[in-house]
């Protein structure tokens, strides 16, 4: 499946975190040839790898089942079994980082499941922490 990104910087994603605490941006550039996700938090720029969207929603598939979220700056160690660390495996579909931006390539599990819920590839909890998410 190869899921349809259209937004621009003129007209990005304007979406909230799991828990609704924060709201932040989305929308899809190039970067060296390939579709990107920036994402803008206040002053803050991150970059995602495009293909994350369709990688992810396939192993939620896998998985079955919810999925917890796990987000973690860059710097910080990350849960076994999170999207989180799983958007950072050397065991994903890219053997990486989906993150593209060194020194801003975590929090994968805070900015990317808002966006696949909008997109209706997922449901996501909106609790006030240790939320999590699964296929659609």
């Amino acid at each position: 499946m190869k899921t349809e990104l259209t937004r621009t910087k003129e007209n990005p994603w304007i979406l909230k975190t799991a828990p609704g605490t924060s709201e932040f941006t989305m929308h899809v550039d190039e970067k060296e040839g390939t579709a990107i996700l920036v994402c803008k938090v206040g002053s803050t720029t991150l970059h995602y790898d495009a293909r994350c969207i369709d990688d992810l929603h396939a192993m939620l598939i896998e998985a079955g089942d919810w999925v917890e979220l796990g987000g973690a700056d860059e710097q910080k160690p990350t849960k076994e079994g999170t999207v989180e660390h799983w958007g950072r495996s050397e065991s994903n579909p890219i053997g990486g980082w989906y993150g593209l931006k060194k020194g801003f390539r975590g929090r994968f599990g805070v900015y990317i499941p808002p966006l696949m819920e909008e997109l209706g590839l997922c449901d996501l909890e909106h609790n006030a922490k240790n939320n999590r998410m699964r296929a659609k």
